[in-house]
C-alpha cells in the first residue's frame, strides 16, 4: 500500500473519533512514519508527549505532543486493505486515548490493548 493511501486511511480514521473529543484534544500533531524506532519493530503507534491529565498551570511554551502511526508494521501484520482500515482505527484510538491519559492496562481492560 502506498504512503498517500495509508495515510488517507488514518485521515479517515481520525474523522471517526467524536468531534467531543477531537474539541479536548490541544496541542498535538498526528504523523506517520514508515518504520518504527531502532529495536520496536512492532511497534504499531507511539503517543510522545504530556498528556491532558498531566499538564498543570506550569504548561507552556512546549512542541506539540506527538501520535504517530507507523506504516511499515501496520501493513505486514495485515493481509487486506479492511485489516488495515480496523488497524489504523484501533491505533489511533489508542494513541488518543495516551493523550487522554489513559495507560495500557487500561486500554488492554477495555479491549483496546
Amino acid at each position: 500500500m502506498s504512503r498517500e493511501r495509508f495515510e488517507e486511511l488514518v485521515g479517515e480514521a481520525l474523522d471517526e473519533v467524536p468531534a467531543e473529543l477531537t474539541k479536548m484534544m490541544q496541542n498535538v500533531v498526528i504523523m506517520v512514519e514508515d518504520d518504527s524506532p531502532p529495536g520496536e519493530p512492532t511497534l504499531l503507534g507511539l503517543y510522545e508527549g504530556y498528556a491532558l491529565t498531566d499538564r498543570g498551570w506550569d504548561y507552556g511554551g512546549v512542541l506539540p505532543d506527538r501520535i504517530t502511526l507507523f506504516r511499515n508494521p501496520i501493513l505486514r501484520i495485515c493481509h487486506t486493505e479492511d485489516d488495515v482500515v480496523e488497524e489504523i482505527a484501533v491505533t489511533v484510538v489508542h494513541e488518543i486515548a495516551h493523550h487522554f491519559g489513559i495507560d495500557d492496562a487500561r486500554l488492554h481492560e477495555l479491549g483496546w490493548g
